[in-house]
């Protein structure tokens, strides 16, 4: 059983969020309006954080952090579910099931990451824009919880192909929107169990680390520093 992961490395993202778009479009995630700005509703499954050192020699510079779920191997939103809505799937993804959800947001206080967000509001699109929706992911309804799938029907699609070949999946047959689009080539995605795979090397690089490790949440999305 694979167990998929990321590695974004900090020295190539250059902010341009792309990323966040692509994740949007491929997982249908509804637009924000300015006044889910003012009122600190708004929310992306990606989210490029910006951060600007005041010491040291990055001090003046503006750099970037692309943050999606962390899909923990000891992932703090599931066990306080009431309903099991949120659970942690033997190929490592922290899937959300949208229908269980009951909307008490108790995944989502426990999420050491603000990496689940709340639909306050039912999902709307322009007329325009709703030909462009992905027919392969479920619009999530008002009152439930959702956040980053690594892009699970793609992984659903590739693993019934491989089924019906009677074969695993292939090193680089499933990916995520966000790695794709990416112009820097600054997130890597793939088996982490696989020794042989990208992102099993960076991840044990000298430059990788896992925001906030110290609360042993074992996040599979792993960060490479600018410089070491």
């Amino acid at each position: 059983m694979p167990k998929w992961g990321m590695v974004i490395d900090l020295a190539r993202c250059n902010g341009c969020s792309a990323c966040t778009v692509a994740c949007k479009s491929e997982n249908n995630v509804p637009i924000s309006e300015p006044v889910d700005v003012e009122e600190r509703r708004f929310f992306a499954w990606l989210e490029v954080i910006e951060h600007e050192p005041e010491h040291g020699s990055g001090a003046g510079r503006t750099r970037f952090m692309p943050r999606p779920c962390m899909h923990c191997d000891n992932p703090p939103c599931v066990v306080v579910c009431p309903v099991s809505a949120t659970k942690l799937d033997r190929d490592g993804i922290v899937s959300q099931i949208y229908d269980r959800c009951i909307g008490c947001r108790y995944c989502t206080n426990n999420c050491p990451y603000t990496a689940k967000y709340f639909n306050w509001r039912t999902p709307e699109w322009p007329e325009e824009m709703k030909q462009g929706l992905n027919p392969d992911v479920s619009v999530r309804p008002k009152g439930t919880v959702e956040k980053c799938t690594f892009c699970h029907h793609r992984l659903q699609r590739v693993s019934d192909q491989a089924n019906a070949e009677d074969r695993e999946i292939r090193e680089g047959e499933f990916s995520v929107a966000c790695a794709e689009v990416c112009p820097t080539q600054a997130i890597a995605f793939g088996d982490l169990d696989n020794p042989e795979s990208t992102v099993a090397r960076l991840a044990k690089s000298n430059r990788s680390f896992t925001e906030l490790e110290d609360l042993g949440t074992e996040p599979k999305v792993h960060y490479l520093r600018e410089d070491y």
